[in-house]
C-alpha cells in the first residue's frame, strides 16, 4: 500500500509543481549580448511573464562561440522550469551541423515556444549597385560572377547561411566578406566597402527607411504586414525562406506539465496587443502556437540549413 501511494505521489508532482509554479524567481538565458533582437524580444515576454506570474523574470547573457556558452549553460541547468533558455537560430539548429563536437544535444531541448521571427532582407548600398528589384541584383550577380561582395555577420551566421542559400539558388557567385558580428558588417556596407548584405530587419530595416541603404526583397515565406508592397525573395526564387526567430526552450527532461503552463502563458502575452505593438517595433512578428508545434519548426530549421551548409561546403575557419 505504502508503495502504490509513493507511485501516485511521484505520478502526480510535476501536475502539482506547474499548480505552484513559478514560486520563485526564472531565469532566462540569452546566449548573445545585451542590445540586440536576440535579446529584446525575450525581455519583452520576460517583463510581461514577470507581471502575470508575480515574480522576476531574469534575463541573463552568457555570450561566446556562437551562442553554445549560454545554451550549454542552459542545458545543464535543473529540469524543474526556473532556468530556460531563449535564442535565435544558431545555438538550436544551425550550429550541431558546423560544430563537430557540441558539449550539448541541441534536439534534446523541451521545446516551448516560438516568441516571433524577424526576416532576413538582401539589402545593398545604393551607390555600389543600381539595381532596385531582385531579379535585376540577380542578373547583375550573373553578369559578374565572384565580383560582388557579401559582407556577413561571420562564417557560419544566418546571414552568410542566407547569402550562400541566395547563391545556390538563384545560380549565382558572390564574394564573402566575414566579420565578427552585424556592426561592423552594417558599418562597412554603409561605408560603401562592401556591396550587399543578407540582414536581420530588426537591425537594418531604419537604415532601409532613411535611404542609407536599400532593401531589394524580404526572406519571410510571404510579404510583411508591415511592408506590404516589398516583395519575398520566394516570388523570384521559390522556396526560399530565412527568417532569425525567437524561441524559448527548457532544459532535457524538464516536466511536461511545466513546459506546457509556461506555453499557455507565453501565448497569452503573444496576444497581448501592446506587447505586439512593441514587437513591430523590431520588425518582429508574433509566432507563439503549441509545443508539438513548436518541436516540428524546430526540426524543420534543422533540415533545412543542413541542405544548405552541406551544399555550400560551409566550414568554420
Amino acid at each position: 500500500m505504502a508503495l502504490v501511494f509513493a507511485a501516485a505521489m511521484l505520478l502526480g508532482a510535476p501536475a502539482s509543481w506547474a499548480q505552484d509554479y513559478p514560486n520563485r524567481p526564472v531565469k532566462i538565458i540569452v546566449p548573445f549580448p545585451a542590445g540586440g533582437t536576440a535579446d529584446a524580444v525575450p525581455r519583452l515576454v520576460a517583463e510581461w511573464l514577470s507581471r502575470k506570474w508575480g515574480q522576476p523574470v531574469v534575463i541573463e547573457n552568457p555570450t561566446g562561440a556562437a551562442g553554445n556558452i549560454g545554451t550549454d549553460q542552459a542545458y545543464r541547468a535543473e529540469p524543474d522550469g526556473y532556468t530556460l533558455l531563449s535564442a535565435p537560430p544558431p545555438p538550436l539548429v544551425i550550429n550541431l551541423n558546423l560544430y563537430p563536437n557540441l558539449p550539448f544535444d541541441p534536439m534534446k531541448f523541451e521545446p516551448i515556444a516560438i516568441l516571433a521571427q524577424v526576416p532576413n532582407g538582401v539589402i545593398v548600398n545604393p551607390s555600389r549597385v543600381s539595381a532596385k528589384t531582385l531579379p535585376e541584383f540577380l542578373s547583375y550577380l550573373k553578369a559578374n560572377p565572384g565580383k560582388v561582395t557579401s559582407a556577413t555577420q561571420g562564417n557560419g551566421t544566418t546571414s552568410h547561411l542566407t547569402s550562400e542559400m541566395l547563391q545556390m539558388m538563384g545560380q549565382v557567385k558572390v564574394q564573402h566578406i566575414p566579420y565578427r558580428g552585424t556592426a561592423p558588417a552594417l558599418q562597412d556596407l554603409l561605408s560603401g566597402n562592401v556591396d550587399f548584405m543578407c540582414d536581420n530587419l530588426g537591425v537594418s530595416l531604419p537604415l532601409v527607411d532613411s535611404g542609407k541603404l536599400r532593401l531589394l526583397a524580404v526572406a519571410s515565406p510571404k510579404r510583411m504586414a508591415s511592408l506590404p508592397n516589398m516583395p519575398t525573395v520566394a516570388e523570384t526564387l521559390p522556396g526560399f525562406e530565412s527568417v532569425a526567430w525567437y524561441a524559448v526552450v527548457a532544459p532535457p527532461k524538464t516536466p511536461k506539465a511545466i513546459t506546457e503552463k509556461i506555453n499557455a502563458d507565453i501565448n497569452e502575452a503573444l496576444r497581448d496587443p501592446q506587447l505586439q505593438d512593441r514587437l513591430k517595433k523590431l520588425s518582429a512578428e508574433v509566432v507563439g502556437g503549441s509545443t508539438e508545434a513548436t518541436a516540428k519548426y524546430l526540426r524543420d530549421e534543422v533540415e533545412r540549413w543542413h541542405k544548405v551548409i552541406k551544399a555550400a561546403n560551409v566550414k568554420l575557419q
